[in-house]
């Protein structure tokens, strides 16, 4: 019996659920899982073959490892055995990652739903104490958005929050809000002298690492919390709310449904579980049998190497180098691929890439260059820009816009940073090299509207700093934080901004604020 709350973690972050979805949808094509070894093993040379999991990871010949990849996939409601005939079908949210809908919106909403008990809580080696009665993830939200915590670190969660909090009850929150303060004010000696006991790994009790087990499911609970763009962990590890979704985090805390019932009925509590945003409950008629064709055969497998790429470099439309580098990886004829990708992604599906692009934006110079060519591929694929990578030229900034809808240039500089602030050796570079040396880089006759920071978050001054380089230089410049690039694709989709109305956005001498997007 697990005492603390649990999540699962072959892989301790949540980017490749994707292509594993897209995975075992394609091994379990109308095939029985349970105890078919050779289904199993077959998920898990497809697992190696996509390169989520090592080869020679196997410490056996019966699957285990492939069936520790469905439990995942289906502790976050994507998937189900279905009672009538074993076969693993995908829930309405598995259905809407592998149609192309943004995983971080499906998953989110998942996350945000994930509760204690479970159909998986429940199951035969997890079995998670039932004195828990709560939705965890939405709960350490309640905490982040307290003005008496504000924020939770590593420690906090797993020597605290994951063995104390049991339900969502007033009295329940005010003891837990309590030992917080009392850890923090005390340390260790608050805690339980027989913790290491009450609260062991699955594996048992390890009296000279007693808190590993804990701060490992805190660190992965503090990933996935990640991944929602809700919350993020700071310089000094700290999780806090990202301040632009301080409005978000309010209207979920708002929303009091219920925990879903009958956790111990498999395919009806994860079918339950599994609605995404789009749907308000599954009323698929699931037990016609079908016959399986080569052509949806074809169709899986173009799909699976499609949600791979897309996940890699934004795909806003199908093209014909799209088209011909899935063909090379499925070896699948050109035209057949073709016909498949604009059958299930006529749109493409740019959303999948910006859980890449959003976690590009804290990752530091480490992958600068890769942050910068996915700007440009974004304003080009995307909006419609003429784009050039002029990062690497030098003195120069990342990004060079050219608008032939509206006569205009931009520059954008990329920082990869969580609070980038312009330090005085930016703002002379901003000033004299990337604005005042346009013509080192671009000889075109479009003049340059506007300059363009995108960064993870900026600091308490940036408004101050963007509208002193504007004075100095007499063009207008913006900063935009990562969550309002990914906003603003989201619109774009939605309702298509003209070149001039980006301009506009973009010229406003300070940030873009959420409100400015709409």
């Amino acid at each position: 019996m697990i005492n603390n709350w649990w999540v699962t973690r072959p892989k301790r972050k949540l980017n490749l659920i994707p292509e594993t979805l897209a995975a075992i949808a394609d091994v379990s094509l109308n095939q029985e899982w349970q105890r078919q070894r050779g289904v199993h093993l077959d998920f898990e040379a497809a697992l190696e073959a996509s390169q989520i999991k090592r080869v020679g990871e196997r410490r056996d010949q019966r699957g285990g490892g492939g069936r520790t990849y469905v439990a995942w996939l289906a502790s976050l409601g994507l998937l189900f055995r279905q009672e009538s005939n074993g076969k693993l079908r995908l829930t309405l949210a598995g259905e809407a990652i592998m149609a192309g809908e943004p995983p971080v919106a499906v998953l989110k909403h998942q996350i945000l739903r994930y509760q204690f008990p479970s159909s998986y809580s429940l199951s035969q080696g997890v079995k998670v104490s039932e004195r828990f009665k709560i939705r965890p993830f939405r709960f350490l939200l309640r905490l982040l958005s307290d003005s008496r915590i504000e924020h939770l670190t590593k420690a906090e969660i797993g020597k605290v929050v994951i063995v104390e909090s049991e339900n969502e009850t007033e009295r329940c929150y005010k003891h837990v809000v309590e030992r917080i303060l009392a850890y923090r004010q005390d340390g260790d000696a608050v805690l339980d002298k027989d913790f290491v006991w009450k609260y062991p790994s699955s594996k048992g009790v390890n009296e000279s690492k007693p808190f590993d087990n804990p701060l490992d499911v805190a660190n992965t609970i503090q990933n996935w919390i990640e991944f929602t763009q809700l919350a993020l962990r700071d310089e000094d590890g700290k999780l806090r709310i990202i301040p632009e979704k301080a409005e978000e985090v309010a209207a979920i805390l708002a929303d009091n449904a219920p925990l879903i019932d009958q956790p111990d009925r498999h395919e009806y509590f994860q079918r339950k579980y599994g609605v995404d945003p789009k749907h308000q409950k599954d009323t698929r008629s699931l037990d016609k049998t079908q016959t399986i064709t080569d052509r949806m055969i074809t169709e899986h497998k173009v799909r699976q190497a499609f949600i791979g790429e897309a996940l890699r470099a934004p795909v806003a439309k199908i093209t014909a180098a799209l088209v011909d580098r899935i063909a090379e990886l499925t070896g699948i004829k050109a035209a057949n691929v073709e016909q498949t990708l604009r059958k299930f992604y006529p749109h493409g599906a740019i959303g999948s890439f910006m859980t890449e692009y959003y976690e590009m934006a804290f990752r530091g110079r480490d992958n600068a260059v890769d942050f910068e060519k996915a700007t440009a591929e974004l304003f080009s694929g995307v909006f419609g820009f003429e784009t050039r990578h002029v990062g690497p030229i030098g003195l120069t900034p990342d990004v060079l816009l050219l608008s032939d809808e509206s006569g205009y240039c931009g520059i954008i500089d990329n920082k990869a940073y969580s609070k980038y602030t312009i330090s005085n050796d930016h703002r002379n570079r901003m000033i004299t090299n990337y604005i005042g040396g346009l013509r080192n880089y671009y000889d075109g006759a479009f003049p340059l509207s506007f300059f363009a920071y995108i960064a993870g978050g900026f600091g308490a001054n940036i408004d101050a700093q963007i509208a002193d380089i504007s004075r100095e230089t007499s063009v207008h410049g913006s900063a935009v934080s990562v969550h309002n690039v990914i906003r603003l694709v989201e619109r774009h989709g939605e309702t298509a901004y003209s070149h001039a109305a980006l301009r506009d956005l973009f010229s406003v001498d300070r940030q873009v604020l959420l409100g400015d997007i709409g």
